[in-house]
């Protein structure tokens, strides 16, 4: 390590998950010029799973920060650098870390590049179409593939741009070439609608800028208010324009992404069973009332959904095989003799399944403290990768929205699932006189390859029987 890489310290995009590739940037906490210290958080990712606060590992002054938020960047690319001794003087700062792909490319590169300025934090990609324009007469390096850079531009970080022909060095673009911006200008121009083919660049080296996006998007707006003749192509698509002018468009990234695939995964990988069952709860429900008069149970969010849990662990308990997850690589069933039982929630940043570990070992008063702790990180959106893997059941609550029950998928590894609907004052037959009983439907869904009709449904039954007559959580447990 050279003495100015010793001193100008970057700090790369970590895994913050288990195998994750890339996390967008949400908030950064720090600017160049800013002081930090080891372990104070510089800014918020969010991952496929989770967001997270990513501390920094030095002590010095941010020199540069190589990405804008709303940005995702791969694992393993700088996203800030730091002067660990910043009172000995000026000095050149390494240029950022690009991705291994983008390091190759750019040893191909001819000579004589423009070196980046200390705090300028330019992405690579940008410093690398730059050169190649500041050199007409050089041969560019062989285009990368459609898809990689396809996917390098959704990831946020476009990689080297595809050189075309030489030409002159000018302000404005030569037509066959790709317009020159940043991610977050791209991302501006394609919210206001803007085509950077024909905005005039004003930045350094031809780079389009926010203030160009904007200035292009001012002056098409009284065009586009004046009246005038719809063309036949516009006729024949019958008003696509207009159409999408009322469309919004939101990116999929981030827990909604990984949500989609896993329930893509999950739904057309086993084969789903769901079961019903409608019970009168309205003993249990008496039962919530007295427990939060509890010493025992002081300072603890006691509700129905906590005996719901208790209720499907003694299910487990007295059928130990439907805790089991299928191993389609090793033609194995893996029975599990611990549950960590999972709740799913809802959050701003989408459905997360956080669960709790050990879940069977636990009392009444240590599950609900568990339950607790764990749906109000959730709704902080602070829930940790390590919270969210491993579960073997999972519990939704789809009462709280009024819904009566579902057909719940199952969370990707994992043998069961539960739907608690909403609990309801129903007519009900009650020692041989119809009265209003408070009345739910439960809705247990199973992997049908390791879980049979019968093993489901005495699940299933030994729940709804627990919910009627709760004693049965001493006699069975």
């Amino acid at each position: 390590m050279t003495a100015t890489e010793q001193r100008f310290r970057e700090f790369k995009m970590p895994d913050v998950g288990e195998g994750l590739t890339e996390a967008e940037i949400l908030k950064w906490y720090v600017q160049p010029g800013d002081t930090v210290t080891d372990g104070q958080v510089i800014c918020e990712v969010e991952t496929a799973k989770a967001a997270v606060e990513l501390p920094c590992p030095y002590d010095g002054v941010v020199q540069a920060v190589h990405f804008d938020e709303g940005v995702t960047v791969d694992v393993g690319t700088s996203i800030i650098v730091v002067d660990t001794n910043p009172g000995a003087g000026p000095a050149e700062a390494p240029a950022a870390q690009a991705a291994p792909a983008a390091e190759a490319e750019e040893e191909a590169e001819p000579q004589g590049r423009q070196a980046v300025l200390v705090g300028y934090g330019a992405a690579p990609s940008s410093t690398k179409r730059r050169a190649r324009k500041a050199q007409p007469g050089a041969a560019g390096a062989p285009a990368e593939p459609a898809a990689a850079a396809v996917q390098a531009e959704l990831n946020g970080h476009a990689g080297a741009a595809v050189p075309s022909a030489p030409a002159p060095a000018a302000p404005s673009l030569p037509t066959a070439e790709r317009p020159l911006a940043k991610p977050p200008v791209r991302k501006l121009a394609k919210d206001l609608g803007i085509d950077l083919a024909t905005v005039t660049p004003t930045g350094p080296d031809g780079v389009i800028t926010r203030e160009d996006v904007h200035a292009a998007a001012s002056a098409t707006a009284p065009a586009a208010q004046a009246p005038a003749p719809a063309p036949a192509a516009a006729v024949a698509t019958g008003g696509s324009e207009a159409v999408r002018a009322r469309e919004t468009r939101i990116p999929i990234k981030g827990v909604r992404k990984a949500t989609a695939q896993a329930m893509v995964n999950s739904a057309f990988t086993a084969p789903h069973v769901t079961e019903f069952i409608t019970v009168d709860v309205t003993r249990t429900m008496k039962l919530v009332q007295e427990l939060k008069q509890d010493p025992d149970m002081a300072g603890l969010r006691v509700n129905p959904l906590l005996l719901v849990a208790k209720a499907l662990l003694v299910a487990i308990k007295r059928n130990p095989e439907i805790n089991a997850a299928w191993d389609e690589e090793n033609q194995e069933i893996i029975r599990k003799d611990y549950v960590n039982l999972g709740i799913a929630a809802a959050t701003p940043r989408g459905l997360i399944v956080p669960n709790i570990k050990d879940a069977e070992a636990k009392t009444l008063p240590q599950l609900a403290a568990a339950l607790g702790e764990l749906v109000g990180t959730a709704r902080e959106g602070k829930t940790a990768p390590g919270d969210m893997a491993g579960g073997t059941v999972t519990i939704t609550n789809v009462g709280v929205f009024g819904v009566d029950t579902g057909t719940p998928i199952l969370n990707p590894g994992e043998s069961a699932i539960l739907a608690f609907g909403a609990v309801k004052l129903q007519p009900w037959v009650h020692k041989g006189k119809v009265k209003p009983r408070q009345v739910t439907t439960l809705a247990l869904s199973f992997d049908h390859r390791l879980v049979d009709g019968e093993l489901g449904s005495k699940v299933l039954a030994d729940i709804a029987a627990i919910l009627e007559h709760p004693k049965r959580l001493i006699t069975w447990a």
